[in-house]
């Protein structure tokens, strides 16, 4: 087809509306996680739309609004229409070309498509269902992010650290800014431990500052242990927000179960 032989070119994406955005994600959700229902029908893609679980915002689109969406981003390059065994057209996607992304980055960035922005942990534990095995911690995610920064393809919302936000670069520019209110930029950060690049090192303590020192041993700072209590802190935080991002991901799955059922 014609969009598969532009695929083979350099990288050509663009920012999009907002629902040209929701339809990429879902393409991208289905064709990662249910692969025998991809690639997707017009309604299916409309459902996919508007589903409840793991989308913000919510949308009620119309089959014609999809449609419109579909006309658009075929004529970027990023979709195209397929035949299948049926009547019924079908559509897929053509996002790793279009971005220029591997797998595990693309999942990343339809995870975003999908919500916006979120925290670098709730994105790690949100797109793991769709690259398995690759983002087991944030250790792996941490390479990802910074390739996707590289390719000016995410933007960082607030400063690095523990709990920060970041977003996809695909929003059309009166968007991005009220994103970037919305969310700011005075979320606390630990600065003991950075999500994106490493640990600064500590300052060194002058080699004179002893030399004036009485004979009589000065007593040690009471405040000593204050940076592990702070640090413990930081550290109980960030268990209590991973344990908030498995819970959301479990009612996720347990969702989209219910729904499979459904369609039975």
């Amino acid at each position: 087809m014609e969009q598969a032989e532009s695929n083979e070119s350099s990288p050509t994406w663009t920012i999009l509306p907002r629902i040209e955005r929701r339809v990429l994600g879902v393409l991208v959700e289905k064709a990662k996680t249910t692969p025998d229902q991809y690639p997707l029908s017009l309604n299916g893609l409309t459902n996919g739309c508007n589903q409840k679980s793991n989308r913000f915002p919510q949308m009620d689109l119309e089959p014609s609004q999809v449609e419109d969406a579909l006309d658009s981003l075929r004529h970027r390059g990023a979709v195209s229409e397929v035949q299948g065994g049926g009547r019924v057209a079908k559509y897929r996607h053509y996002l790793k070309e279009w971005m220029g992304v591997d797998g595990t980055e693309l999942a990343v960035m339809a995870e975003l498509l999908l919500r916006g922005a979120q925290t670098v942990g709730e994105l790690r534990g949100r797109a793991a269902r769709m690259a398995t095995g690759q983002l087991a911690d944030m250790a792996a995610l941490r390479p990802v992010l910074r390739t996707l920064l590289e390719k000016e393809l995410i933007i960082e919302l607030t400063p690095e650290g523990r709990g920060q936000v970041v977003t996809h670069a695909l929003y059309e520019p009166q968007e991005l800014e009220k994103v970037r209110r919305d969310v700011g930029s005075s979320v606390p950060v630990d600065s003991e431990e950075s999500s994106l690049s490493a640990r600064p090192a500590a300052t060194p303590v002058a080699a004179g500052a002893a030399t004036s020192a009485p004979s009589t041993p000065a007593p040690p700072p009471p405040a000593a242990s204050a940076p592990a209590s702070s640090g413990g802190s930081a550290d109980v935080a960030a268990l209590r927000q991973e344990v908030a991002a498995l819970r959301e991901e479990l009612g996720r799955m347990k969702k989209e179960i219910e729904d499979l059922w459904s369609n039975f």
